[in-house]
């Protein structure tokens, strides 16, 4: 078998399409704020979580208005467009693409009519019986012919936005309690329409989702670090089966299902960023534990103990005071390489990770290194790891991974590569050694990382690990990322993400009949 390779995290390589995290979410609710920069910041500091789109939406109470286009946050927004987005409330998106192809019409939030007004959904997860969902949608409303489905909007939170539509004897919050328990899978919405913003986490609480308090308002948000980042102090965390709505009259909570926690385990392992907290455990604490059980799991001689930026750092710390072992720098990362449009020349591709991450010789030269990282999935980006310490001077290199061998497909958020795929597949840790060309290879045991959550095994989502999946998952034909683009193939201009969006430049190109059509 041809067995692709590169690591998880880091984007080093260029073109080296590794698995991504999940989306991030951001709502406020604040009179006499401007919300829409607030939104911007709280996305801003939530950019780890999703780099393909951003989107922010707001309302003024009488109207709902959105912004939203492909690229980063500080690409698509500025300060004259921020101005334009008048209001009191705003829900905000930055995308990683797990259902739907990456493509403008699939920026968040969505945009969708109900029957008193308009509804904007910000969603992180992923759902496992969209195609249940859109059978819903097709019994309820025939072949969508208007709306984001129409334009060709092929996620799930599109086929959520369409649901949430109710009816005139039910009002926007009376329609989403009878709606979320229908839905499953992962999911953490974040929505309005003209005078509320809402909030729901799936019964599992795979993703994180927080509440927070400005002096004149209520912040919701995938981490904590958004709320610190709009001076928003840090209430409690929105429980799993939990819906909030969030008005003049405060915030009011209700259940729409049992707690079932499942909590996805490689949130602390890599997604989060080190300072969020996950259900009451500091992310960085899990991550330096990891790294000291780790050192207690597989003892090495070695000169120093060096991370691999940034998402190895805390893992080395650990590593490095358990094991005795001197902590040092072993790589410069370029601060100002990100991701780019341009394509890198032949040349410079065969460089590969140097045009973002260089060794340090003089710390490096004929040293025993143990190099630490949070994981490998494919190989590709650790074999460049390796070899760039070698040709830095490295007398021996021996990896070390705070997570455990990934085996398996996620199907709740995050986008990690094929099974066939997976490095860990059916190679044996020896073969692994073998492929990225260390002199020795050790990952943490699953108890150990277990253990450093400070969570119990039963609240924890393991399935990328285990392949134990605690939410059912639909037959191999009725989910996949492109699924809606199967069942549902639009013909319009937004299948392509080429739909400019009204008042966009481009707007010129859309005919009568799609701006009839348009939400």
């Amino acid at each position: 078998m041809v067995r692709g390779d590169g690591q998880l995290s880091h984007d080093l390589l260029p073109n080296e399409k590794g698995p991504q995290d999940a989306c991030g979410v951001f709502g406020v609710w604040a009179p006499g704020e401007e919300v829409a920069k607030l939104a911007y910041y709280g996305l801003y500091a939530l950019q780890h979580r999703g780099q393909e789109s951003a989107g922010i939406a707001t309302s003024d109470g009488r109207r709902i208005n959105v912004y939203k286009d492909m690229g980063l946050v500080s690409q698509v927004f500025d300060e004259p467009t921020l101005n334009t987005l008048k209001g009191h409330i705003a829900v905000g998106h930055c995308r990683y693409s797990t259902t739907g192809s990456s493509l403008w019409a699939n920026a968040q939030p969505t945009l969708g009519a109900t029957a008193a007004g308009t509804v904007a959904l910000a969603h992180n997860g992923n759902l496992t019986n969209s195609a249940e969902l859109y059978e819903m949608v097709l019994a309820r409303h025939g072949k969508p012919r208007a709306g984001e489905l129409a334009q060709g909007n092929t996620t799930d939170t599109a086929l959520v936005t369409a649901l949430l539509g109710g009816d005139d004897d039910r009002s926007l919050e009376q329609t989403a309690l009878e709606l979320l328990p229908a839905i499953h899978g992962a999911f953490c919405f974040v929505f309005m329409d003209e005078g509320t913003l809402y909030a729901a986490r799936d019964p599992h609480g795979v993703r994180p989702l927080v509440l927070g308090r400005l002096e004149r308002g209520w912040v919701v948000a995938s981490e904590q670090a958004a709320l610190a980042t709009v001076g928003a102090s840090f209430i409690r965390e929105i429980e799993p089966g939990e819906f909030i709505a969030i008005d003049e009259d405060g915030v009011r909570s209700s259940r729409f299902a049992p707690q079932t926690s499942a909590g996805c385990v490689f949130e602390y392992v890599y997604l989060a960023r080190p300072d969020a907290a996950i259900a009451g455990r500091s992310v960085y604490e899990a991550r330096v534990e990891m790294g000291r059980q780790l050192a207690r799991e597989n003892s090495e001689v070695g000169d120093i103990v060096i991370p691999v930026p940034e998402s190895g750092t805390p893992a080395a710390v650990g590593f490095a005071e358990e094991s005795g072992i001197p902590f040092a720098h072993g790589f410069v990362k370029n601060a100002y390489v990100g991701r780019t449009f341009i394509q890198p020349s032949e040349t410079l591709r065969q460089l590969g990770i140097r045009l973002k991450l260089n060794a340090l010789e003089s710390v490096i030269r004929g040293k025993r290194i143990i190099v630490v990282d949070d994981s490998i999935v494919r190989g590709n980006t650790q074999r460049a790891v390796v070899r760039m310490l070698r040709e830095a001077g490295a007398a021996e290199v021996h990896v070390k991974i705070s997570s455990p061998p990934v085996r398996w497909p996620c199907f709740y958020g995050i986008d990690f590569a094929s099974r066939a795929e997976l490095i860990a597949n059916g190679a044996a840790v020896e073969e692994i050694t073998a492929s990225i060309r260390a002199d020795s290879l050790a990952y943490i045991s699953e108890d150990g990382m277990i253990d450093a959550t400070q969570q119990p095994r039963e609240r924890l989502c393991t399935a990328c690990f285990t392949g134990k999946y605690p939410i059912p998952l639909a037959d191999d034909d009725r989910r996949g990322k492109e699924f809606l683009e199967r069942v549902n193939p639009a013909d319009k201009i937004g299948a392509t993400g080429c739909d400019p969006g009204p008042g966009a430049e481009l707007e010129v190109l859309l005919t009568d009949d799609d701006k009839k059509e348009r939400v």
